[in-house]
């Protein structure tokens, strides 16, 4: 015989009709009423995986859990970005975040925008609010001409941080970086590959470490630094950038985002040429939508997954008083080839 239990009522937003009965959740868990009479009453004897199957089935109805059955954060830690218009940032955060609510972590996101709070300030706040640690993605760490010395001030704090894409050799902590070097020489190899020979760079402003190291890598590949276009990591940017390469006679442009890639591909289309009969065009990042684009964009894709999971786990362990070594950790990129890249014609 099933126990009495008393559901939640709905979340604002949620369902609005009466609670569901034990066996909505049970066919939403797909497990006995029994069980979800158990896991709602805090009682033992239910596996792991099955009580987090309950939790989830009252979440997808919309209903709060039990008071007792919510997990106690075992601390705050902030995700510092610069923004969430390129959607290769949200997709760091959303790995950082679901990484640290497994750990019993809750996340604080800060995003710097325009006209808002820049990276010092929201770092205040943070430490303000007691934060065990800050994970900071593409930050003033990666700027060449900003002053490391905050981030010394910050351990001097006891405030625990790592650092993803940009290293700075003057900075003592955990870096995690991809290995911008071979991101751009494999794009290089690709497109030489398909017959192109004169290819081109288009990549951000030359004070940022991966730009730079972009940069490195174009002329280990094609010893062709007349070829490189430095603007923004945006379309506009792509496009400013395309302009300037195309009226050089490249028939290959590898970029250094998704962003500007796509830029490049409107500024082809501008000219009336096509992509990649005419063009071909290369991105960096892979997000999520970038394989939905006309035509499909060739990229290399960053390792969001491993670099995010390896950064809260350093963290973590900074956090738990088992400091990791201080130097950079380097994950290997990978080139996934769509349709924006072809055969050179002629």
């Amino acid at each position: 015989m099933v126990g009495r239990v008393t559901v939640p009522e709905p979340r604002s937003g949620g369902p609005t009709a009466a609670a569901p009965r034990l066996s909505h959740l049970a066919a939403q868990a797909k497990v006995s009423e029994a069980t979800v009479s158990r896991v709602l009453n805090g009682k033992a004897g239910v596996a792991e995986a099955t009580r987090k199957r309950v939790l989830a089935a009252l979440d997808v109805l919309g209903y709060e859990r039990p008071t007792r059955l919510r997990q106690r954060s075992a601390g705050l830690v902030g995700l510092v970005i610069p923004e969430l218009t390129n959607p290769i940032f949200p997709a760091f955060a959303q790995v950082v975040e679901q990484t640290l609510a497994g750990r019993g972590y809750t996340p604080v996101l800060c995003t710097q925008m325009p006209g808002g709070s820049i990276e010092d300030e929201l770092v205040e706040q943070l430490v303000e609010r007691g934060v065990d640690g800050i994970i900071f993605l593409s930050g003033l760490h990666a700027d060449l001409s900003a002053d490391p010395a905050r981030y010394a001030a910050l351990t001097a704090r006891g405030v625990p941080y790592v650092l993803i894409n940009g290293y700075n050799p003057a900075i003592s902590a955990p870096f995690v970086s991809p290995d911008d070097h071979a991101a751009v020489r494999m794009a290089v190899t690709h497109l030489g590959e398909l017959g192109h020979r004169r290819i081109g760079l288009a990549v951000g402003p030359a004070r940022f470490v991966p730009s730079h190291r972009k940069r490195e890598g174009f002329v280990e590949a094609t010893g062709a630094p007349e070829l490189i276009q430095h603007t923004l990591f945006s379309v506009e940017g792509g496009q400013a950038a395309a302009g300037a390469l195309l009226d050089a006679g490249c028939t290959g442009i590898v970029c250094g985002s998704d962003m500007m890639a796509l830029g490049v591909v409107r500024a082809a289309r501008d000219r009336g040429l096509r992509v990649p009969e005419d063009v071909s065009v290369v991105g960096y990042d892979d997000s999520p939508l970038i394989p939905f684009t006309d035509p499909p964009l060739t990229t290399v894709r960053q390792p969001v997954q491993a670099m995010a999971t390896a950064a809260v786990g350093a963290l973590l362990e900074e956090i738990g008083g088992n400091p990791v070594q201080h130097t950079e950790y380097v994950f290997q990129p990978e080139l996934v080839v769509r349709g924006s890249t072809g055969q050179r014609r002629g």
